[in-house]
Order: C-alpha cells, then sequence, then structure tokens
C-alpha cells in the first residue's frame, strides 16, 4: 500500500517551508492583473505590469511529450508575462529498457550538453537529466548537486537574473530553496504516486516534502485539496482550464476532418488522449464488440499494450496527433468518451480532456470521479459496462441543436488564460508579501 499525503515520510534533501527575501526591494502589483476582473480576456498580459523584473525556472513534463498537459498550457502563457527557462524533468517511473525508452534517455543526453533553446519568445527549454535509480545510496545527492548547477548556468545563458521556481512534478523538489528563488511555487495537477510503474512511496514522499516545502501550493484535482492544505495551509485551489478557442473550432464550418476519419461508418464514438494503463480497453472492447455498426476513432499514443483493440475491424487506432488538430478529429466525433478504470490515480484526476471535448461541444460519456460529476448537467456518466453502452445509445438518440452551443458556453468561462490570470494573481501577492517593510 502506497503512503498517503498524509502520512509519508519527508525527503530529507527538501528543506521545509521557509521564508524567502526577494531580492528587489520593487513591490509586485497584483491589482494589473485584475484591473478589468478575474476573469477578464487579456489579464495574463496585463500581468507584464507585475512582473517585469523577475522570470520563473519552470520544471515541467517533457516538452516533447505526445500530449499536451496542464504543464504546457500554463509555461506558455507565464511565457507571455515574465521569462520562463522550462527545465525538461526527467520521468516519474525509472527507465526500462524499451527502444522508446532508450531514445528518450540518449535525447536528453545529447540535450543536456547544449545551452537552453529558446523554443518561442519569452521561453527556453534546457533538459537537467538524472541518475533515474533514486533509491541507489548516494544518487539523491549527487542528482541534486548537478541539478543546481546546471539549471543555475541556464538560468543564465537565458538572462533570468531573479526568478521563481515553479515545480509541476515533485521529483526535482530537492532543488527548491537551492536555487536563489525569491518564491518557491508547487503545481499540483496529478497524483502523482499512483502513476503506475512508479515507485510511490517514494515519489508520495517527495511529493509532500515539496508540498511543505512552497511558498504557495497551487492544486487541481480537488479531491487533493484538503491532504494538501493539512500539509502546508497556503493551498489555492486552481483547477485546469481549457484552450476555448481552439476547441471552438469544432463548431467551424472551414475546419476540415482529417483523410483518416472522413469515411468511418457513423456513429463514432471518439476519444483522444495517451493510451496507458489508466485507460480501460477491456470496456472499450466490449462496446466494440456489442455494437459492430459502430466505429470507435481513438487518437494517442499507445504506452499499453493495444493488440486486442487493434484486431477489431470497427477499433481506428490512429497514434499521437499534434495538439493543434484536435479539434478537426473531434469534429469526427459523434460521442466522446473518458473510458478510465476507476483506480486511486483516475479517482483523484482533473481530466483535460473533459473540458476539452466540451469546447468542442461533443456529447460526453464517462465514468464517475468528483470532478467530472461537477458537469454531470452536460456529460453522461456510467457506473459500470451496462450503463456505458446504455449513456452512449441515449447520447446519440437524444442529440439535438443547440445542445452542441451549450456544452461549449458550459467551459467558455474556463479559458488557460484565464486560469493562469488568477494563479498570477495570487503569485504576486504571495511576492508582495515578502517585500521588506519600508523603513
Amino acid at each position: 500500500m502506497s503512503a498517503s499525503a498524509n502520512s509519508v515520510t519527508v525527503d530529507p534533501l527538501v528543506p521545509r517551508r521557509r521564508d524567502i527575501a526577494p531580492r528587489s526591494s520593487r513591490a509586485m502589483n497584483a491589482m494589473a492583473i485584475r484591473r478589468h476582473g478575474p476573469h477578464a480576456e487579456g489579464a495574463v498580459d496585463d500581468a507584464r505590469l507585475s512582473f517585469t523584473d523577475i522570470g520563473v525556472v519552470y520544471f515541467g513534463n517533457d516538452w516533447q511529450a505526445e500530449n499536451r498537459t496542464s504543464s504546457h498550457h500554463v509555461a506558455e502563457r507565464l511565457a507571455r508575462v515574465m521569462p520562463v527557462l522550462y527545465v525538461a524533468s526527467p520521468g516519474l517511473r525509472a527507465p526500462q529498457a524499451s527502444g522508446r525508452d532508450v531514445r528518450r534517455m540518449a535525447r536528453k543526453l545529447v540535450a543536456a550538453l547544449k545551452p537552453p533553446r529558446r523554443v518561442r519568445d519569452n521561453l527556453w527549454l534546457c533538459t537537467v537529466p538524472q541518475i533515474p535509480f533514486r533509491r541507489l545510496p548516494g544518487v539523491d545527492a549527487l542528482n541534486r548537486w548537478f541539478g543546481i548547477r546546471a539549471v543555475r548556468r541556464a538560468l543564465r545563458a537565458a538572462g533570468i537574473a531573479r526568478s521563481i521556481s515553479w515545480f509541476c512534478v515533485p521529483h526535482p523538489g530537492f532543488m527548491a530553496g537551492h536555487l536563489g528563488e525569491s518564491l518557491c511555487v508547487y503545481y499540483c495537477i496529478d497524483d502523482y504516486a499512483a502513476h503506475p510503474g512508479v515507485d510511490a512511496d517514494l515519489i508520495g514522499a517527495r511529493d509532500a516534502a515539496l508540498t511543505r516545502t512552497a511558498d504557495i501550493v497551487f492544486v487541481a484535482p480537488p479531491a487533493l485539496l484538503d491532504a494538501k492544505r493539512a500539509l502546508n495551509p497556503n493551498t489555492v485551489f486552481a483547477p485546469h482550464g481549457v484552450d476555448v478557442e481552439l476547441f471552438a473550432k469544432a463548431f467551424d464550418e472551414r475546419t476540415e476532418i482529417p483523410p483518416a476519419a472522413r469515411d468511418l461508418a457513423h456513429p463514432v464514438i471518439g476519444y483522444f488522449g495517451s493510451l496507458h494503463e489508466w485507460i480501460d480497453f477491456e470496456l472499450i472492447e466490449s462496446l466494440a464488440r456489442a455494437r459492430p455498426a459502430w466505429t470507435f476513432l481513438l487518437i494517442g499514443h499507445a504506452a499499453a499494450d493495444v493488440s486486442r483493440l487493434a484486431a477489431l475491424p470497427n477499433v481506428r487506432l490512429v497514434g499521437a496527433q499534434p495538439y493543434a488538430s484536435l479539434p478537426a478529429w473531434a469534429k469526427a466525433f459523434d460521442v466522446a468518451i473518458i473510458p478510465y478504470r476507476l483506480n486511486r490515480q483516475v479517482a483523484n484526476a482533473n481530466p483535460l480532456k473533459l473540458r476539452e471535448y466540451l469546447a468542442a461541444g461533443k456529447p460526453v460519456v464517462s465514468v464517475r470521479n468528483a470532478e467530472i460529476e461537477k458537469f454531470a448537467r452536460w456529460v453522461r456518466i456510467a457506473d459500470d459496462r451496462e450503463g456505458f453502452l446504455a449513456a452512449i445509445e441515449d447520447a446519440l438518440r437524444e442529440e439535438r441543436p443547440g445542445l452542441r452551443a451549450e456544452r461549449s458556453a458550459a467551459v467558455a468561462d474556463q479559458s488557460w488564460d484565464r486560469r493562469v490570470a488568477d494563479v498570477l494573481a495570487a503569485v504576486s501577492a504571495a511576492l508582495s508579501r515578502r517585500q521588506p517593510s519600508p523603513d
């Protein structure tokens, strides 16, 4: 049984929360972010007025990952406000002897020898590889020593003199407080210890230690909020957003359905996202066998064995596709599905695709969790295979003009721009509190 957020042992390499005085006496003005209200369009850009002399060192998922996560969405919007050094962190799990993992390790080693690469305005990318065998004696100390020096060198190369450390993953957290940062942020987007294949006790300990250490913690999954607040009272609920403008393209007559999805037999039951162990492949197989006239269109990198699905004539596996193309694929869906396994990871999840499906106006059928239940007005929730099949049939039968617009409107005020504006307001206020009192 893996340790919970309330019972894990604190990693000795991560310091406890501390007060950090910023290096600049210039006050940060949170009002700039909320000048036109907390959810006003353009609020992220307005925040430039508050963050003119500071940058972010951002520890996120692999920048070249097959699917875009909240880690990527937030970093891209922070870069509109201030310089961002994106540190592509190693995976949560130890690498396997697979060709994919070997190629990824080789790519990261090559990237680590190079200076930060500018990938867009105000956004630099660097790679800091670590020895993955974290339980071996001396490995953590070596990783911390090397990581701190590599990140500091990359910050200098990117021209960032004063910084905020921003962790979207917990395992590099042993660098928190060692980078000369003015503030430490932990943006917790998942129950990391529940991921398949990870060292649950170790990752759980890192997660808890970073939660305690951070000056402010943002939590996306509502199921984790209470546990995080028990460890750090400076914890704020920060739900996921959605790229409203992008997924609205599913409505646009000019958006062309990709060739691989144009001539499929309808109805098309669609899914996009990684095909990992947390997907209930047996559920999808049972649906496909029960309704051989339906087409099941699955879009995403297959990180698990999908051979049984691939053998079915009415299942289409098209692999990972560019994120910007997802609305075009979604346009082909008659119903979108979230077929997760009911485990701890899913119970504590806040799935991005839920809002993306709704922004595209699609009827959604999903398994149950706390965050999905908040959208029960627009999402059909099923508790077993028979219920899932019946919910899809209901969605197909009851679809009518106007529902598409209602679903899209349900998430219209939940854009990533607005989410990040709220987060920045809290960060700006935290920085202001750390200013020395005037004499």
